[in-house]
């Protein structure tokens, strides 16, 4: 009898997990991501928000308290520039910045650079 109530609880659980699920990206936001020069890799996503572009930077390195170089370009113009550090439990960094919405297709390039070994993180999307 345990058994099956265990049994149910999980199945039930697990049914829940899968309506409810994770948030999902909307169907006109893009999603870029790769590997590093090293060990690290970097996830670029771009949303229409409002009339503007919402830029969302995540380089996952798996080392806490790292800094990182990091700037936006945006149409061969740089549109921020800043410094982040890897923070715990993950070993990662996020930077999210609303740009300018120009007209026609937009190219975001953001590039990440940890001075403690060189090692760069570039994506590359358009929208």
């Amino acid at each position: 009898m345990i058994r099956r109530a265990i049994l149910i609880g999980l199945l039930t659980f697990a049914a829940v997990g899968v309506v409810a699920g994770p948030a999902t990206a909307k169907s006109t936001d893009v999603i870029r991501s790769g590997s590093c020069t090293g060990n690290s890799d970097w996830k670029l996503k771009l949303s229409r928000e409002d009339g503007r572009i919402e830029v969302e930077f995540e380089v996952d390195q798996n080392r806490n308290y790292k800094p990182w170089k990091v700037r936006f370009v945006q149409n061969g113009a740089v549109v921020w520039k800043g410094w982040r550090t890897t923070q715990p439990p993950s070993g990662s960094f996020e930077v999210r910045k609303l740009l300018t919405n120009f007209p026609g297709e937009d190219k975001i390039v953001a590039r990440a650079k940890t001075p403690a070994t060189g090692e760069i993180c570039r994506g590359v999307a358009r929208i």
